[in-house]
């Protein structure tokens, strides 16, 4: 998964609902080029009540995120190395 990826999922999980979104213009105006919207810095909130996240907390949503598909798939490459040998799996395994 990219960066940006990450970010997206990120933000996504961290309030219910459609509560951001991305700046098409900088401070001065300019069109910021679509390629590159994608960024933290680049978040808007566009739901009432909703303050944007600090970056750190951001950052850590996506350490989690990376975290648990770094957990699942070792519990997968465990789990597959258990069966060839007869071992019990663990539910985390057979999930």
């Amino acid at each position: 998964m990219t960066d940006k990826e990450y970010l997206n999922m990120a933000l996504a999980r961290m309030y219910s609902g459609q509560w951001f979104g991305w700046r098409k213009e900088d401070d001065n105006g300019n069109k910021i080029p679509n390629d590159q919207r994608m960024t933290y810095e680049n978040v808007i909130v566009i739901k009432d009540g909703i303050t944007k996240p600090t970056e750190a907390e951001v950052d850590a949503k996506i350490q989690e995120i990376k975290d648990a598909e770094t957990e699942h798939e070792n519990n997968r490459v465990s789990g597959k190395a258990k069966l060839k040998t007869g071992e019990a799996l663990t539910d985390a395994e057979v999930e």
